[in-house]
């Protein structure tokens, strides 16, 4: 994980600030009961840092522009002949060169957290983010047609490209191209269609899909997510378990895009998104806990990282053994 610093991201009350330091020290802290954790934290942020991280998180400093890690920190893969690891290194930059966002150490991170994970860094000239990817952990992703085509992101890339260098970086052997993502995701401090925002896998022994569902015909994602799930069904017979969304519909922003397909798997657990919503928290909580058997579901709230342009997936990245 990233600890917040002072930016955009943040903001600038330090009522709000607090509460976005103290969602990512909570997510870090829960998961750091089931697991190792190392949270990469820039100087500037030490201080908040040390007091509202559990003791048993690590902490790794190294300068920030943002911290959401899913997307600026490597993804890490095994190879399954020889069981060693590595981290592939995707160019970042600021989910399409945004006019807000600066990146210029956040595009060293992934080459940091590798170096102190001590694994074999696999260089890659895609611009892709870690949020914008999901894999079964058996050949088979899932991606969006407006994060790896985005012109802004990857001019020259077409889906036979991206196909490529996913098969080589990643080990792809199947790639499903979704349409888009969710509605709040197109604007100013949106990802324009991050895949863990709408579905995902429910882990490598599994052919299930969880996919993020809309009932509400008052929201904008009521047409989208049918879309979405066509895209699904002519790609894959994967079981296809949908999540429902939250009764909220809209905040300052426009249409929330709260859902509960951006959750973290974690040894023993699943580490869900809350929203202040006891139905429906406890109705995804249960449905987490079918599709994920044997582990306990623990619930988050989530809202002061959906207010910032993510989830709890969005903030973390997980790491093998």
């Amino acid at each position: 994980m990233a600890f917040p610093r002072p930016g955009a991201t943040l903001g600038d009350d330090p009522a709000s600030a607090e509460a976005a330091r103290t969602a990512w020290a909570t997510t870090a802290n829960t998961i750091s009961e089931y697991q190792p954790v190392t949270v990469v934290v820039d100087p500037v942020a030490r201080a908040d840092a040390s007091r509202l991280l559990a003791g048993a998180v690590e902490v790794l400093e190294a300068p920030l522009d943002d911290f959401w890690m899913r997307d600026i920190g490597p993804t890490f893969v095994v190879d399954d002949e020889t069981g060693e690891r590595g981290a592939v290194d995707w160019v970042f930059n600021g989910w399409g060169a945004n006019a807000w966002a600066t990146w210029t150490r956040d595009a060293a991170i992934a080459a940091v957290v590798t170096e102190a994970a001590g694994v074999q860094r696999v260089p890659s000239l895609l611009v892709n983010e870690g949020g914008a990817i999901h894999v079964d952990g058996r050949g088979t992703v899932l991606v969006t047609e407006t994060v790896q085509l985005d012109p802004r992101r990857n001019p020259y890339a077409d889906r036979a490209r991206v196909e490529q260098e996913l098969a080589r970086t990643i080990g792809a052997t199947e790639v499903i191209w979704l349409p888009r993502g969710l509605t709040r995701d197109y604007d100013g401090l949106g990802t324009r269609g991050h895949v863990d925002m709408v579905a995902t896998f429910a882990g490598a022994q599994t052919d299930t899909i969880l996919l993020h569902a809309q009932p509400d015909p008052g929201h904008p994602d009521h047409l989208v997510m049918p879309i979405v799930r066509r895209a699904i069904e002519e790609a894959t017979d994967a079981t296809i378990v949908e999540l429902p969304a939250p009764a909220t519909l809209a905040d300052d922003g426009g249409p929330v895009d709260w859902n509960y397909v951006n959750h973290v798997v974690v040894n023993g657990a699943v580490i869900a998104c809350g929203f202040g919503e006891p139905a429906a928290d406890d109705r995804a909580r249960g449905i987490l806990a079918d599709v994920y058997p044997g582990r306990e579901v623990r619930t988050v709230d989530a809202r002061e990282v959906f207010a910032r342009g993510g989830g709890l997936h969005c903030i973390t990245q997980q790491q093998p053994a």
